[in-house]
């Protein structure tokens, strides 16, 4: 294996995004990823996190075959582990680096594993936005979250750094696959920012959505 790349287990979770310095509370109970959970204890507590692309149920893929992925995750260190007393797992991810599957690995581990480059990314300690992105990202987020009827303290979201904020709406926002990946796969925060704008006014603003126009009967 070429010195750049890193084996590691996967957790293939729709809608889960993990970002370098932020963290992930997980529920494990299948047990394949209990098995993942303890291998990765007892060795360097990684696994990494990235979605599996949606099939359509046109393309007829076949029920005993893995699903496709994206190409670009991230990888987390176990930062906090709960073992439960019928083998579950509650775990807490810490996000060290995003990563590009360079191939998937032919394992015998009932969970999946990747090589991961971990090069071309820029995971920059301190990130700031300008004062104005800032305050378009909070305005829209409260008209967003008024849209969905979510109670937010808005006074402990101020307080937050840019990037826990831009990261921790992109975690938590209702927003389709698609949209997430592209969040996950932004060059910079500043980027990030610009499309978690874009998707939370496009959501609320479309048809059907809470401050959008009826759709026709």
């Amino acid at each position: 294996m070429e010195a750049a790349l890193l084996r590691v287990p996967i957790f293939p979770l729709p809608g889960a995004l993990l970002f370098p310095r932020s963290q992930l509370p997980l529920h494990i109970f299948e047990p394949r990823y209990r098995a993942m959970v303890r291998d990765a204890l007892a060795s360097d507590r990684l696994i990494a996190m990235v979605q599996p692309k949606e099939v359509a149920a046109a393309e007829g893929a076949a029920a005993d075959r893995p699903p496709p992925l994206f190409q670009i995750g991230c990888i987390g260190r176990i930062s906090a582990c709960d073992e439960l007393d019928d083998g579950r797992f509650n775990i807490v991810l810490e996000g060290l680096s995003r990563f590009r599957i360079a191939r998937e690995a032919e394992v015998t581990t009932p969970y999946r594993q990747v090589d991961a480059d971990r090069s071309g990314f820029v995971e920059d300690d301190e990130v700031v936005l300008g004062i104005a992105q800032r305050a378009e990202v909070e305005r829209e987020a409260r008209a967003y979250a008024d849209s969905l009827g979510y109670l937010v303290d808005w006074e402990s979201v101020s307080r937050l750094d840019d990037e826990m904020l831009v990261n921790g709406i992109s975690q938590i926002a209702p927003l389709d696959i698609g949209s997430k990946q592209a969040l996950l796969e932004a060059a910079d925060l500043a980027a990030r920012a610009d499309l978690l704008v874009q998707f939370m006014q496009f959501q609320r603003m479309a048809p059907g959505g809470a401050d959008g126009p009826e759709t026709m009967q």
